[in-house]
C-alpha cells in the first residue's frame, strides 16, 4: 500500500516459536533493516529516509506478540539472532545494510558476523561496548562529574514516580522505566517519550535476560575477523544511559572499517533527536561505500 506521504508501505508478521514476529516496511531504495520494534522505530526515523532508503523495521522476541506460553529457552540470544535470518528470507533480502539502536547494536553486529555475505552495511546507534559493570561504571562517573544539577533533579524527581508506575501495570515496567530515564536518555532531559511506547508490546523476561545477563557478558571483538562490512557507530554527546563514547577507544583497532560520529545535541537516539544532520551522516555513510565498492 501507499500512505498518505506517499511512500510505499508495507506490514506483515512471522510466527517463531511461540511469537509473531511483526515487520513494517516504509519507502523505497536502498534497503536497511532496523532491529527492534516495527512498531516503537518507525517513530524515531525522519520521512525524509524513506525517500532514499527501503526502511524494514522487524521485531525481535523481546516486543513480539506471544501466542502461547514461552520459557527461558524460547528466547536465548541465538535464537533472536536466527529470527533476523527468518525474516530475511521471508522477505526475500538477499544483501541489505542493518541498524541497531541501543542494545540493538549487539543483534545487528552479531548478525553481521554469522552472516557476512548478507551484509553491506552495519550502523550502530546508541550502543556502549557493553552493558558489564566496568562500563556502567564509566557511565554512572560521567553523570556524576559533568551533568547539571537541574538535569539530576529531573532525574530524581522522574525516578520517584517509578514505583508507582510499575504498581499500577507492572506488565509496562520497562516501558515506564525508560520514560523515566529521560534526563538520562535525552538531550532534552524533560522530554516526554512515552508517546513512542504507545501500543508497544514488551515482554519483560526478554529484555531481563537479554539486556541484564547477554550484554552486561558480551564480548563485542569475539568474531570480529569474520566482519566485512564497514560500520558506521553514532553516538550522543547526552546519552547517559550506555557508556562514553571514549570507552570505544580500546576497540577501534580491532574494526577493520570503523566510522565513529558524535552528535552533539543528542541523548540516547540521534536519529529523533538530530535527525537532519543524522540523516546526513547515515546517507554519507552509505553512499561513501557504495562508491567505494
Amino acid at each position: 500500500m501507499t500512505t498518505k506521504d506517499g511512500f510505499v508501505s508495507e506490514t506483515g508478521s512471522l510466527r517463531a516459536g511461540p511469537f509473531d514476529l511483526g515487520y513494517t516496511i516504509e519507502g523505497s531504495g536502498m534497503p536497511l533493516i532496523v532491529v527492534g520494534s516495527a512498531i516503537y522505530y518507525p517513530r524515531t526515523f525522519s520521512r525524509a529516509l524513506r525517500e532514499t532508503l527501503r526502511l524494514i523495521f522487524i521485531d525481535h522476541r523481546g516486543f513480539a506478540p506471544a501466542r502461547t506460553e514461552y520459557a527461558a529457552g524460547d528466547y536465548d540470544f541465538e535464537t533472536v539472532l536466527d529470527d533476523i535470518e527468518r525474516m530475511r528470507t521471508h522477505l526475500g533480502l538477499e544483501r541489505f545494510a542493518i541498524l541497531g539502536h541501543s542494545g540493538h547494536g549487539y543483534m545487528a553486529l552479531e548478525y553481521a558476523k554469522r552472516h557476512p555475505e548478507r551484509i553491506s552495511h552495519l550502523i550502530m546507534v546508541g550502543t556502549g561496548p557493553s552493558h558489564s559493570v566496568r562500563h556502567m561504571a564509566l557511565a554512572e562517573r560521567i553523570w556524576e562529574e559533568t551533568v547539571s544539577p537541574a538535569r539530576k533533579a529531573i532525574f530524581a524527581r522522574e525516578m520517584a514516580k517509578l514505583g508507582d508506575d510499575i504498581a499500577a501495570r507492572p506488565e509496562d515496567r520497562f516501558k515506564s522505566l525508560l520514560i523515566r530515564l529521560g534526563a538520562k536518555s535525552w538531550h532534552q532531559p524533560d522530554f516526554d517519550a512515552s508517546h513512542l511506547w504507545s501500543d508497544v508490546t514488551v515482554n519483560n523476561p526478554v529484555f531481563d535476560h537479554l539486556w541484564g545477563e547477554v550484554f552486561r557478558d558480551i564480548d563485542v571483538r569475539k568474531g570480529l575477523n569474520a566482519l566485512t562490512a564497514s560500520v558506521l557507530l553514532a553516538l550522543g554527546r547526552s546519552d547517559y544511559l550506555v557508556a562514553p563514547a571514549f570507552a570505544w577507544d580500546e576497540y577501534r583497532d580491532d574494526f577493520a572499517d570503523l566510522t565513529v560520529r558524535t552528535f552533539e545535541r543528542s541523548g540516547h537516539t540521534p536519529q529523533l533527536e538530530e535527525s537532519n544532520r543524522f540523516d546526513e551522516v547515515l546517507l554519507s555513510f552509505l553512499k561513501d561505500e557504495r562508491e567505494r565498492r
